[in-house]
């Protein structure tokens, strides 16, 4: 992957601390939607989409989901391949 500095997004989990790192993001239908990844360095590490939701009951922060749906999870794959010219994100 490019060396440049990405965005970092941290996560308290049941596990602890996880870090994720934004490699782009996309509106679709009002929706932001984050692609992000674990490691910048490896390019065969693995990404997820989240889907962000603001928080309602403090504006100050987002709420993060999994897109598990498989059409849409298809339909941002396309649309991040477009926007990251060194990337071929596959399903």
């Amino acid at each position: 992957m490019e060396n440049k500095d990405y965005e970092k997004l941290v996560f308290d989990t049941e596990d602890g601390e996880v870090e994720l790192f934004v490699l782009e993001q996309t509106m679709l239908g009002g929706v932001n939607y984050v692609l992000v990844t674990e490691d910048t360095e490896d390019d065969e590490a693995g990404f997820l989409i989240l889907k962000e939701t603001p928080d309602e009951e403090d504006e100050e922060y987002s709420i993060y989901e999994v897109v598990e749906d498989e059409s849409l999870l298809k339909s941002l794959t396309a649309i991040f391949n477009e926007l990251m010219d060194d990337f071929d994100l596959e399903v």
